[in-house]
């Protein structure tokens, strides 16, 4: 039985490895970076007066990834916003594997050319490290979001997380998937 391997895992191994390893120079293609997680999170302050909002931004993550979202507690109770240490104020997905390059694809090729005023990704968004992080005004870029059942439009961020040694190679290695950065 033939295995499914999606689209763009295909690509890495069969264009974007060789066309790293002669950029930078690499001797062994373990040392070329690679994407490791792509992690969703949404944020939700209004959670603390209506839980009903957590559960639906949950749900909008679940439809948006494919994968069960899980809650995102406070670390700190901070008195002026009413919140206590525990309380459940955000939900994220973290994806890996066949999801991670699946949700990659939609992401590149779907949502972002959906962005209103759209032109181009920021390419100071990398954090020294090799990894990328970009916000989503709206949830509705997703094509998997159904507009007239949503409650209320959310932002939610996406990182990119990368083995890459620095931002030069990771910003390479997204440039390779197709990410559309500014030119």
């Amino acid at each position: 039985m033939d295995k499914y391997t999606p689209r763009l895992q295909k690509r890495f191994q069969e264009e974007i490895i060789p066309a790293l390893m002669k950029r930078f120079g690499y001797k062994n293609i373990m040392q070329v970076p690679r994407l490791k997680k792509i992690s969703l999170n949404i944020g939700v302050g209004e959670a603390i007066q209506d839980p009903k909002t957590l559960e639906n931004a949950m749900n909008d993550l679940g439809i948006i990834t494919g994968q069960k979202a899980i809650y995102r507690t406070a670390k700190k109770s901070i008195s002026n916003f009413k919140l206590r240490q525990g309380m459940k104020v955000g939900a994220s997905v973290t994806l890996r594997g066949k999801l991670m390059y699946e949700f990659l694809d939609r992401f590149i090729n779907l949502a972002v050319p959906r962005i209103r005023d759209f032109r181009g990704l920021s390419d100071k968004s990398f954090d020294g490290r090799g990894n990328y992080s970009v916000g989503i005004q709206e949830q509705i870029i997703f094509p998997e979001i159904n507009i007239d059942k949503i409650d209320k439009i959310r932002g939610l961020d996406v990182t990119f997380v990368t083995n890459a040694q620095g931002d030069e190679e990771a910003y390479e290695l997204l440039k390779a998937f197709g990410m559309p950065f500014r030119q």
